[in-house]
């Protein structure tokens, strides 16, 4: 079968209208792009519909503008093969904040998830002997029971700790939850000029930070490890077994230039079970019709609130007068005046791309661009014919669907230090021959996105550089290249996988960053490491949503609580203009 491999890059333009012929078109209003609005908000990802929806709920006359042919920013679904629907960036929803699901109606406007039940799957390469019992694999999910029933293979210890373990993690989440669904503490306006209801602010949110510590109550010291300890030494004070361990330390490294042994890599692993769907806390689904439908239901509750979303309209740059935000400059030279400006884009483009270069102080510049956007992932998007079929545990028939298949799969991680190999490499320039992959099958849950029979195979992978050694760059030999050995790992777990393949998209992260507006392909808008977390993000100064440009806001993941498809920035951010609304008359 011939193999239709997709690397869009500038040497290969031809491919572009093929792929807008089969993207999935987004619905957006019908109206005419004005020359003025109260709001424009730059870039139509999640946060910056949340955002729009939000504001627009209060009567301000909100436009988006996105610079590509479909809204959603990474939480996108697209045609990328004709008949197969790919999440093409984000692929699995747990983050998304309640408040947000509930305030904006998303169900009502279409949002639909299925739950998955198992969630994790690790194949083993080769089948362990363990107590006279032949172990081929580790299959987590909700249910208690059965979770000490597949922990116990490797280790009776482990599985009675795991439920001690999962505990402390839920407590540890249940405390912080609340710091999510707010501002963060903003220092600078104690000893700035600011007016009383600022330090007020502040002063409330330094309670809050404070009734949050004050409630880990015993947790305190797991999460103090859990926010400055490398995640192997978690692990190892809990556990013995390494498939358990490395299945969780996944978490502890999902998307970020990190190893399972560098310190602070706990707080990855936490923010990943931060999560909750339909009341579930940690659960993880798919969303019927692609990642796509999230960013549909947030403009779906804009839209129908009087939004006007537009595509294909680019963002130059931003106008200013007197240190003021007063509108946007599309690329084709078009002015759109506005009060207020939101910014969906990631910190670096927002305030030194955008910006006009004299408007923010030297000494904020260079802090905006030490800002880390370090990334390891290269995304590679697979239609196959047939299900997989993994050895460790064979389908009961050719193309039958087994309980494994919903969940995320984890292929070459039975042992932590092969992940942190695979680090090492990167460090260096280099691949690794066995890269770390987490692979889904949505289509196991929501039949909407294949044809009959056949599937959508979304495989994150790490560790990928962005800079390769020797000065080579990401062209369409190397892409392949990489994939090819992406696809001979998962065959030495599902033989015939490989066979199974119709076509391919493979996004680097200098493709990430290109296709997204992603910088450096970092799908947070910035490393998730303690120094750029909470008050630091993106930096101390600019941690309040608002800008030394009076007007500009940031309402991106690059702004707390951070990345991942949870709505929170897009919310606080409006909330803060809307505040200041009141207060300024803006």
């Amino acid at each position: 079968m011939r193999l239709l491999t997709l690397c869009r890059t500038r040497q290969h333009p031809t491919w572009l209208p093929w792929l807008r012929q089969f993207s999935t078109q987004t619905a957006v209003n019908n109206k005419n792009l004005k020359s003025s609005y109260d709001v424009v908000v730059i870039g139509a990802g999640h946060n910056g519909l949340v955002s729009a929806a939000y504001l627009q709920k209060q009567g301000i006359n909100v436009c988006v503008l996105e610079r590509r042919h479909v809204i959603g920013g990474a939480a996108v679904t697209e045609e990328i093969v004709p008949g197969y629907k790919f999440s093409r960036a984000s692929y699995v929803l747990s983050l998304l904040r309640p408040q947000v699901y509930k305030d904006l109606e998303l169900k009502k406007y279409g949002l639909k998830v299925y739950l998955r039940d198992p969630n994790a799957y690790t194949p083993l390469i080769e089948p362990q002997t363990i107590k006279g019992n032949k172990v081929t694999s580790l299959i987590l999910g909700r249910d208690g029971n059965k979770n000490r029933e597949q922990i116990g293979q490797f280790s009776s210890t482990d599985a009675q700790r795991f439920v001690e373990f999962e505990g402390m993690l839920d407590r540890v989440v249940s405390s912080l939850d609340p710091l999510l669904d707010s501002p963060p503490l903003y220092l600078p306006s104690l000893w700035q000029q600011s007016s009383m209801r600022e330090k007020f602010k502040t002063l409330q949110s330094l309670r809050n930070l404070f009734k949050c510590v004050k409630g880990l109550g015993k947790d305190s010291v797991a999460f103090y490890e859990l926010m400055t300890a490398p995640a192997t030494k978690i692990l190892d004070k809990w556990f013995e077994s390494e498939p358990l361990k490395a299945t969780l330390a996944t978490d502890a490294v999902i998307g970020a230039m990190i190893s399972p042994e560098t310190p602070g890599s706990g707080y990855v692993l936490l923010h990943h079970v931060m999560g909750e769907i339909e009341g579930i806390k940690g659960a993880w689904g798919y969303v019927e019709g692609g990642m796509g439908s999230v960013s549909q239901s947030i403009a779906n509750c804009a839209l129908d609130h009087g939004a006007n979303i537009f595509t294909n309209k680019s963002v130059d740059s931003i106008l200013t007068k007197d240190d003021t935000a007063v509108g946007v400059v599309l690329e084709d030279g078009t002015e759109i005046k506005a009060k207020v400006i939101l910014s969906n884009a990631t910190p670096k483009v927002t305030y030194l791309d955008l910006l006009p270069k004299d408007c923010l102080p030297p000494e904020m510049v260079k802090e905006v661009s030490l800002f880390s956007y370090d990334s390891p992932v290269t995304k590679i998007n697979v239609a196959v014919n047939k299900i997989p079929n993994f050895l460790a545990n064979p389908n009961d028939s050719i193309n039958s669907i087994m309980p494994h298949h919903r969940c995320t799969i984890h292929i070459n991680c039975e042992d932590t230090s092969d992940i942190t190999k695979t680090y090492l490499d990167a460090k260096q320039g280099r691949y690794s021959r066995r890269p770390m992959i987490e692979m889904t099958i949505p289509s196991s849950l929501d039949p909407t996105l294949a044809p009959d029979g056949h599937h959508v195979v979304l495989l994150f992978t790490q560790y990928t550089p962005y800079h390769l050694e020797n000065g080579q760059v990401w062209d369409e030999e190397q892409r392949n290249a990489y994939a090819d050995l992406v696809f001979d790992s998962i065959e030495d777990y599902a033989p015939g996988f490989k066979d199974s393949v119709v076509g391919r998209d493979i996004l680097t992260p200098p493709d990430l960053e290109r296709v997204f507006g992603l910088t450096g392909g970092n799908i947070f808008h910035g490393a998730m490491s303690l120094d750029q977390l909470y008050m630091s993000r993106p930096t101390s100064q600019l941690s309040n949503y608002r800008s030394p440009v009076s007007g500009l806001y940031l309402c991106g993941s690059g702004a707390h609580p951070g990345g991942g498809v949870m709505g929170a920035a897009g919310r606080l951010a409006a909330s803060t203009v809307i505040q200041d609304r009141k207060q300024f008359g803006l």
